[in-house]
């Protein structure tokens, strides 16, 4: 009999699982776009990839999920440069950029 409430409460817990992390992906790829534009350099696929997760506490003392995601960029369209963005629950901690090429009118 706990058989199939186990089963069921672990696919419940997975789900939930999954649509947590699919809106942190769309906050942290908002994000990403948002530093880009500001950057005046362009995000190259308009995608970012998961690399990594963790535990880390936050500001106030609570257990967060940690998700670090992979991007490209480029500032002249001619090479490709990676970027990183951290997230710590559902917030932004930091944005990282490769050093990159700016051309100079």
């Amino acid at each position: 009999m706990s058989h199939p409430i186990l089963l069921i409460s672990l696919l419940l817990l997975g789900g939930l699982y999954w649509f947590k992390s699919q809106q942190v992906k769309e906050i942290a790829l908002a994000a990403t776009r948002a530093h880009c534009a500001k950057m005046e350099v362009q995000m190259l696929d308009d995608y970012i990839a998961a690399n990594g997760i963790s535990l880390a506490k936050d500001k106030n003392g609570r257990l967060q999920v940690r998700r670090s995601f992979a991007f490209e960029f480029s500032s002249t369209g001619d090479e490709r440069y990676n970027g990183r963005i951290e997230m710590l629950g559902h917030r932004v901690e930091s944005i990282y950029m490769e050093p990159y090429r700016i051309e100079l009118d």
